[in-house]
């Protein structure tokens, strides 16, 4: 295994996505805090399969006063590249922080590049609910449907609870309409992955007790069926990843007492029954860190990148990237 600190003094709950060309891009918050004061979404490029990276453009500027924190990106059916982001308003100037969830939820940008994440444009252009207090929250991964839509979770809530629901787009990822709910009051963070017989599975972030539950949807996201948990609680969010074997790979972040970092989990029946749990990153430290984001490269190496609040070893909030043998 090889591990790096890929982008250092940022937040970053990455999300990477592998281009045609073999290309890793991440999508980042691009500032040293938890969303405390303002900042962008980037977009950090590695040619090297994760080893090193450098910024390529800059999906989601924020305005003053604001930031953009909380995206879903994937690749469209033309090659496009498509960010979600959403954001904060009152937020302070970098360094003078602000309370993370003060304040009101920006209605996220749908942002696109056709040249690999260097220049983007940005247009609101998803339908959220008419509900009082309503919050949308893009996560997660955005992916192709086999009928040429795509499809995203985006989470948020008015009264009662935090709603996981699932968007769609018939123009290739530009204007999004919801499709779905996922689960009642009872989901956050949410990340799909479209199986090789063209359902649909989701990992959400649990709002009670803190874990992931599985769901499926065998009509494209319109209803969805709990398949029930598949971490332990405290073992939040996740990420899925189809490998070129047929396998699934599920990782998520640990978040308990004495154990801290990311772990994985495979699957071989699409979902239906998981292997025993593997540990490939250990903070050595109860500090903050996790939201894991996976590609499979050429040579069948997995490079997973997450964030990590600081360590013994190196103080500062960071990007960091594990690569690893998916044997």
């Amino acid at each position: 295994m090889e591990r790096f600190i890929a982008v250092d003094n940022v937040c970053a709950w990455p999300n990477l996505t592998r281009l045609s060309d073999g290309t890793i891009l991440a999508t980042i918050f691009n500032q040293p805090t938890h969303g405390g004061w303002e900042g962008d979404v980037e977009c950090w490029a590695s040619t090297d399969d994760g080893r090193t990276w450098h910024l390529r453009g800059v999906p989601a500027p924020h305005t003053p006063g604001t930031n953009r924190m909380n995206v879903a990106a994937g690749l469209a059916h033309d090659g496009s590249l498509v960010v979600l982001a959403s954001g904060w308003d009152r937020r302070n100037k970098p360094g003078d922080y602000s309370s993370p969830h003060e304040g009101k939820v920006l209605a996220p940008w749908v942002c696109r590049s056709s040249d690999g994440g260097r220049i983007w444009e940005q247009a609101e252009a998803i339908s959220l609910p008419d509900e009082e207090g309503y919050r949308g929250i893009p996560f997660g991964d955005i992916v192709r449907h086999p009928d040429g839509g795509l499809g995203a979770c985006i989470y948020g809530g008015s009264t009662g609870g935090s709603h996981s629901r699932y968007y769609s787009s018939e123009d290739d990822g530009r204007n999004w309409k919801q499709k779905g709910t996922i689960e009642g009051i009872n989901s956050n963070e949410t990340t799909p992955l479209v199986l090789a017989d063209g359902s649909l599975l989701v990992a959400a972030r649990t709002r009670i007790n803190q874990h992931l539950e599985l769901h499926r949807s065998t009509d494209l996201g319109a209803t969805w069926l709990p398949m029930g948990p598949v971490t332990m609680i405290g073992q939040i969010p996740g990420h899925l990843l189809a490998l070129e074997d047929g396998r699934i790979l599920l990782s998520y972040g640990l978040r308990n007492k004495g154990l801290h970092g990311v772990a994985i989990r495979l699957s071989d029946d699409s979902g239906k029954t998981w292997g025993a749990p593997r540990v490939i990153v250990n903070y050595h430290a109860d500090t903050d860190g996790g939201y894991p984001s996976s590609v499979q490269v050429a040579d069948g190496t997995i490079v997973t990148a997450y964030y990590c609040k600081g360590l013994e070893t190196h103080q500062r909030y960071h990007m960091g990237v594990v690569r690893w043998p998916a044997d």
